[in-house]
């Protein structure tokens, strides 16, 4: 996920269809490609246009939305391993005989059960959204919180954070921005989440680095660019290889 601000904040109908459009682009929330409008665009002995390429590209690139989503941590999608299972075999069109044959559980009345289960979680959560939506007409003094980038190992306190604070702990620690280099590192875990955040906007997507490489990109910003680089694992902004001689961004 490329802007996981972004990803969050879209509609139910803009995750529904993996894309967001404003006057001039199409923008992919599952990874950040950008369309632009008024292009016609060839793929294969085919020409589309942006939106319909947009889609294209969502096929190609991730196999569809559902596909993506379904991928998700489980902490992301509330689903246990067992409801994931179930649900890419609904999507596949499987008949309840079908499911129970492939999973090997109980009789087809079973599935017929988890079906009945989910579709309950299904009423839960429009009740539960709808809820949220009304207490947001309300909230005129609730926080705006910043909400966690995808590939978080483990969301806790650390995570609340506000539009507010954001601005406070950057302020404090990058205040000429992040060309300017931390003025230290963070000695708490909110802020050092905050500035991490900040620091990953500087590491490219889809690029691989080599351990020097990066070493070489974090110590613009801070001396101690072993640190950063360990924190950055640490809270899941990066990945690298076992030995540590390639680095890249976590999507």
């Amino acid at each position: 996920m490329e802007n996981p601000d972004l990803f969050w904040s879209a509609s139910f109908t803009e995750l529904k269809n993996g894309y967001l459009e404003d006057q001039h682009t199409y923008t992919c929330l599952l990874c950040g490609e950008r369309i632009d409008k008024g292009i016609v665009y060839p793929d294969g002995n085919m020409l589309y246009e942006a939106e319909r390429y947009m889609r294209l590209h969502i096929e190609n690139e991730h196999q569809s939305v559902f596909d993506y989503l379904i991928e998700m941590e489980k902490r992301l999608t509330g689903l246990t391993d067992h409801q994931s299972q179930l649900i890419r075999l609904f999507y596949a069109g499987k008949s309840d005989k079908e499911v129970q044959q492939e999973m090997g559980i109980g009789s087809v009345s079973t599935v017929r059960h988890h079906r009945f289960a989910l579709k309950e979680k299904e009423r839960q959560a429009k009740i539960f959204l709808t809820m949220m939506e009304l207490l947001k007409e309300k909230g005129d003094h609730t926080p705006a919180f910043i909400p966690p980038h995808k590939t978080a190992k483990m969301i806790d306190d650390r995570y609340a954070i506000t539009d507010v604070e954001q601005q406070e702990i950057l302020k404090k620690f990058l205040p000429d921005g992040i060309s300017g280099g931390l003025t230290k590192f963070p000695p708490k875990e909110k802020q050092r989440l905050v500035v991490l955040r900040e620091i990953v906007s500087l590491i490219e997507s889809q690029t691989i680095y080599s351990e020097k490489e990066l070493n070489e990109l974090l110590n613009k910003i801070h001396d101690d660019y072993v640190l950063i680089r360990r924190y950055l694992i640490e809270y899941g902004f990066l990945d690298r290889t076992a030995d540590g001689s390639e680095y890249w961004l976590k999507n």
